[in-house]
């Protein structure tokens, strides 16, 4: 039996620089690894012992990761392959794949295992493709502990009981079956170990500060894991399909958990009054949802009087009148809102289906209650052509929201459109850096009208246009003040390099 006095280090890859290119330096949020620190609280419920290595915020390269996990001589090194939002995840996988090459080139015998969103919607190509020695089909908590378990008992144990563990038997691969999904997340996956993260280093989003621009320090939560919607271009529900499965959930009905207000308040507690944190993001896919989660969690928030600026996501047709008093008191000031197009056509083609005059009296409500909101929007929808995107960047402008978000539709691993594109034979990335929003090689999808490069060609010119305008600048202006015009300018003097031709 190995004698280790570390059983599992959780490592959070970063690849920032090639990621984001130059607006990675400063630009970027710089976001606490929340999955790796869920599961830290997880395995260490169960007795084991736990250490994070945060790449990312440390900006450490894969071979001081490699050098660290020589030091401290785990049972187990897990890396944890999430993104600030579910998208992120495959593009984290260009950093995820050079720190398991580091490892296994400095120390062949160390035993690596794979998560997260991407590694879940592709798991024999992950296996196949990479180094680690194993990798989860689910969320990969039940994974880990019946890994440690197994490896505490035996350097080479029998792999076949541990519960959603994929791994090479021979030529061959052997697929687990999946384990259930974690239901009572209050008792057994309460809250993100923060002690073991340095919290000090974590930095908001630009926008989230703009007026103060002070974005230390930051810390995201989940209140809720999964989301009932079914929009086809989004992966969140890739690592709990599985688990979906075990509990008996029908193939078309995702999962959707709670933390309690309680439990949330008592995260909130050790954040701010531990660590300092005053900006805070509610990382759920969907926040603003339930309105006894939603204004329970607001409820304890004011009792306690804490001066917090949050972020959260909502849709459209999510945010109740009777919500926006209670989440303005409790500190949330700006809401994140998938509009994604204009046109209803193209809305419907991905089962986005609202009206675009609910868009409108949603946006006026919310600012009317006084909370910022960042637009989200996607260019080359399977139905887009330059009309429609046209209409896109024209609504946007007209929203005049203090943030918008200009994306370029992708088929992600563990989303219905991956699985369209596939089946279509559409170009995808050749790279895992490719699915960025923001990387040299970005490849979005081509539509039925348009080219993959003519989509990402407007995408960047329609940022230009939207944050460049003089009536958008007046506005911030009156806002946020001068420093915050200033900020947005320095913004977008960084241009992107791109291969537009190539695509």
């Amino acid at each position: 039996m190995k004698t280790a006095s570390l059983d599992l280090l959780l490592v959070n890859p970063g690849s920032r620089a090639r990621i984001y290119q130059s607006l990675g330096a400063t630009l970027t949020a710089v976001e606490n690894p929340v999955w790796a620190g869920l599961i830290a609280t997880f395995v260490r419920q169960k007795g084991f012992s736990v250490e994070v290595l945060d790449a990312e915020a440390d900006q450490l390269t894969p071979e001081q990761v490699a050098e660290r996990v020589e030091t401290l001589d785990p049972r187990l090194v897990t890396i944890v392959v999430y993104g600030h939002q579910p998208s992120a995840s495959t593009q984290n996988m260009t950093g995820a794949s050079a720190i398991v090459t580091a490892v296994k080139d400095l120390r062949p015998q160390t035993k690596v295992l794979m998560l997260g969103g991407h590694v879940a919607a592709l798991p024999e190509r992950t296996l196949a493709e990479e180094r680690c020695d194993f990798v989860t089909r689910d969320e990969g908590l039940y994974g880990v502990v019946d890994l440690l378990d197994a490896l505490r008992a035996d350097a080479d144990p029998d792999l076949g009981a541990i519960r959603g563990l994929v791994y090479r038997n021979g030529t061959g691969v052997v697929f687990n079956s999946a384990a259930p999904l974690v239901t009572n997340l209050d008792a057994d996956m309460p809250g993100v170990a923060w002690d073991l993260m340095p919290v000090s280093k974590y930095r908001a989003h630009n926008w989230h500060c703009f007026g103060h621009l002070e974005r230390e320090p930051y810390a995201a939560i989940y209140t809720t894991l999964g989301c009932p919607y079914h929009c086809s271009f989004c992966c969140i529900q890739a690592p709990f399909k599985g688990g979906e499965q075990v509990l008996g959930l029908g193939a078309n009905v995702n999962s959707y958990r709670f933390w309690s207000p309680e439990r949330v308040i008592k995260e909130i507690d050790i954040l701010v009054n531990t660590h300092g944190v005053r900006n805070l993001k509610f990382a759920d896919e969907m926040f603003v949802l339930n309105p006894r989660h939603v204004i329970g969690i607001c409820d304890l928030i004011i009792e306690r009087g804490y001066d917090l600026n949050i972020w959260a996501y909502a849709r459209v047709d999510t945010v109740k009148d009777a919500m926006l008093d209670k989440l303005k008191r409790a500190g949330v000031n700006w809401l994140a809102f998938g509009i994604e197009a204009a046109n209803e056509g193209v809305l419907a083609d991905v089962d986005k289906r609202y009206r675009v005059d609910e868009v409108y009296e949603t946006i006026r409500k919310v600012k009317a209650a006084g909370i910022n909101i960042i637009g989200n929007y996607i260019f080359g929808l399977p139905e887009d052509t330059t009309e429609t995107m046209e209409e896109t960047l024209r609504l946007a402008q007209d929203l005049e929201c203090e943030f918008a978000n200009f994306y370029t539709a992708m088929a992600y691993p563990g989303s219905l459109l991956h699985d369209q594109a596939v089946q279509q034979g559409w170009r995808l990335p050749d790279t895992w850096s490719g699915y960025s929003q923001h990387a040299v090689d970005t490849l979005p999808l081509p539509t039925r009208h348009l080219s993959a490069g003519e989509v990402l060609r407007f995408r960047d010119r329609a940022f230009t246009t939207y944050f460049t305008d003089e009536s958008y600048l007046g506005f911030v202006q009156e806002k946020f003040g001068g420093d915050t015009v200033s900020h947005i300018k320095e913004m977008t003097s960084h241009r992107l390099e791109r291969r537009y031709a190539a695509r």
